[in-house]
């Protein structure tokens, strides 16, 4: 059957990385892509996606160092997909994206956004809640304080600070 074909001639989806003192930055440049899975993991990385002419891309990355599967995320547009993941050990940074030092031919650095990291962080952070806002609608955790708790607030912290 035609699925047995498809699977033999699967492919790679270039790929650009850059590194950050908390992230690590992965694009997987596939324009229109459907059928997007992700799945990171505290070693490694699993991306697959058809393109638009119904190819399925796959590619599979042994992380250089541990990464917090859990404080990673990933975000879809027409032109690739963008996967951010949390480093475990941050400031700490990744001479190469892949724990053996191989370079895959669809693994390259993306120059754009590599930059020295001197005054970095806030930048990245931004570029972290940037991306964040776009994934969801920011939700706020607890309800802004009333006025009257903000004087109450103001009176106790006078009475004590003597």
């Amino acid at each position: 059957h035609p699925g047995a074909g498809a699977a033999m001639a699967r492919q790679h989806a270039r790929t650009l990385w850059y590194d950050r003192p908390r992230y690590v930055f992965m694009e997987f440049c596939v324009e229109d892509s459907t059928d997007v899975h992700v799945l990171i993991e505290d070693h490694r990385i699993v991306f697959s996606c058809k393109n638009a002419d119904g190819v399925e891309l796959y590619n599979e990355i042994e992380f250089y160092a541990k990464v917090n599967s859990k404080d990673s995320q990933d975000k879809r547009s027409s032109r690739s997909i963008t996967c951010f993941v949390r480093k475990w050990k941050e400031k700490v940074a990744w001479p190469r994206l892949t724990k053996e030092d191989i370079k895959p031919v669809w693994l390259s650095v993306d120059f754009d956004n590599w930059r020295d990291w001197e005054g970095d962080e806030e930048m990245e952070l931004a570029h972290v809640e940037h991306y964040a806002e776009l994934l969801k609608k920011v939700s706020t955790k607890r309800p802004p304080p009333a006025m009257d708790d903000l004087d109450d607030d103001s009176d106790s912290a006078d009475a004590t600070s003597n």
